[in-house]
């Protein structure tokens, strides 16, 4: 199983996404749009992991290679490929299976409870999660208006589209459970200024604070990638 990845600036990576791919002898490629846009044959690869970023979906005249991105997302789609996008990663796939990402009405940044819908928990790929884990957020958009085939998966207080599911193969997350504490400490280096105190923006001593959180996360990540890697497997045979 081949994994390529879309990383949109130099500080977040796929984290524990790639400590699973090194541990189960995946090989993994990536394509960095910031520093050379141009994307692979959908041949090339099996799963695409669609990373997050400081920019929205919607700023095509600054960063002029979001529309070859949203072609090849759609595209990998279509071809049957898992896909798995991670805050903008998962604003992406919503824009092109034609929902819609617009500023929700609050920022979120910090580790924050969602709650998994009952239809989510009973899918095998979440049976492992707990009704209401406490995840690491950090963004201003959200998306909305997803096709009847998407399948919500998961809300908060503070934005009602945290998680969803199109079909058996494409999911995208408004949170991260990949992030690790290196990525963490270089998001509030570089992105310090989106950190604006409000109801559900938290400090950086808070964030860098909730190192149990993020192992948790992590192997809940960890656990969701392998149940998803079984099913892939016995798809293909």
């Amino acid at each position: 199983m081949r994994i390529h990845y879309l990383q949109h600036v130099p500080f977040e990576n796929p984290g524990t996404i790639l400590a699973w791919a090194q541990n189960n002898s995946y090989p993994v490629i990536c394509t960095r749009l910031y520093e050379n846009p141009v994307l692979p044959d959908a041949a090339e690869f099996d799963w695409l992991v669609v990373m997050g970023g400081p920019m929205n979906i919607y700023e095509e005249e600054k960063y002029p290679w979001l529309a070859g991105e949203k072609e090849f997302i759609r595209a990998a789609i279509d071809s049957k490929k898992v896909v798995i996008g991670l805050c903008l990663g998962g604003q992406l796939i919503a824009d092109v299976i034609g929902g819609r990402v617009v500023q929700n009405k609050w920022k979120e940044i910090g580790w924050f409870p969602v709650t998994f819908t009952e239809e989510a928990l009973a899918l095998a790929l979440f049976s492992h999660l707990p009704k209401n884990p406490v995840v690491f957020e950090w963004h201003g958009d959200t998306f909305t208006d997803l096709p009847e085939e998407a399948v919500l998966l998961a809300s908060n207080e503070a934005c009602k589209n945290q998680a969803f599911a199109y079909g058996k193969r494409v999911f995208g997350f408004q949170f991260h459970l990949e992030n690790t504490k290196e990525i963490i400490t270089e998001l509030i280096e570089n992105c310090r200024d989106e950190m604006q105190p409000s109801q559900y923006v938290q400090g950086a001593e808070e964030i860098l604070a909730g190192t149990d959180y993020m192992e948790q996360d992590n192997k809940w990540m960890t656990l969701f990638l392998s149940k998803l890697a079984a099913r892939y497997d016995e798809e293909l045979i």
